[in-house]
């Protein structure tokens, strides 16, 4: 049976998205304010004004993923057989693509919000709940759409480059287009207070760590600069379907490293 947003939730939900306009178009106000700059006072990277709390906050989730949860990850894959392990993953990404339907509908991209459509009926009906990835083999590729590439895609812009304490990398834009994902699919809410809820984000949380773990032997020189590098070029990459200008953090040597997820 369909279910539909409670009024109450959508209420909640609007500003969310109200702040991460605010904020995005008020930072984008700010770059074209010239202030008067001391001669003695170190220049200010616009794109990452915050740079020296980021780096502490990299810091601070770089311990707790190299002592909790990188170790756990590590043991998921070499206990978890690659066919369990790719089941797990297909698992979550069909979830993913009711979110993928409602943005590409938001952004009014009718193909994506198809392709959407029949990757979850697929990989739901003939992959066994979306254990097996079906909808790839029929030529439906994943188009990923979340509402921070909604707010992108109505001129809201990204804001500061932020590292948030165990979220990771983000910003403006995609921490007010994450609450609001969050807020929109009432599946990740009800049932809060059940085990399973916690059972299943944790095992979604270790299995995407697990993910990552091939992708490490990329990250070369400054490892906070790099994966500041690869989610700008990622988000970017989403935004614009595809269409990636030059990374303005990118050197000649490595602008063409991206890690595929954060």
């Amino acid at each position: 049976m369909t279910r539909f947003l409670p009024r109450s939730r959508l209420l909640a939900v609007l500003p969310v998205a109200v702040f991460a306009m605010v904020l995005s178009a008020g930072f984008a106000r700010a770059q074209t304010v010239q202030e008067p700059v001391p001669e003695d006072a170190a220049p200010v990277n616009l794109e990452d004004p915050y740079e020296n709390w980021n780096r502490k906050v990299y810091t601070f989730n770089d311990t707790v993923d190299r002592w909790a949860l990188r170790p756990v990850a590590k043991t998921y894959r070499t206990f978890m057989p690659d066919f369990a392990d790719r089941a797990v993953t297909n698992f979550f990404n069909n979830l993913t693509e009711i979110r993928n339907f409602t943005n590409s509908i938001l952004q009014l991209k009718g193909e994506s919000a198809v392709v959407a459509a029949g990757r979850f009926t697929y990989n739901t009906v003939f992959g066994l709940g979306g254990l097996i990835d079906v909808a790839t083999a029929f030529d439906l590729p994943e188009r990923p759409e979340d509402f921070g590439q909604t707010l992108g895609y109505w001129g809201a812009g990204s804001g500061p480059y932020l590292m948030l304490p165990f979220l990771g990398p983000s910003s403006p834009r995609r921490l007010g287009g994450m609450g609001m994902d969050g807020f929109a699919f009432p599946s990740l809410w009800d049932g809060v207070h059940s085990p399973e809820v916690y059972y299943g984000r944790g095992l979604q949380i270790v299995d995407k760590r697990a993910d990552l773990i091939p992708a490490e032997g990329f990250i070369s020189g400054d490892a906070y600069t790099f994966v500041r590098n690869a989610f700008m070029q990622r988000r970017e990459f989403l935004i614009n379907d595809g269409k990636v200008t030059r990374d303005p953090f990118a050197s000649d040597d490595d602008e063409d490293l991206m890690l595929d997820d954060f």
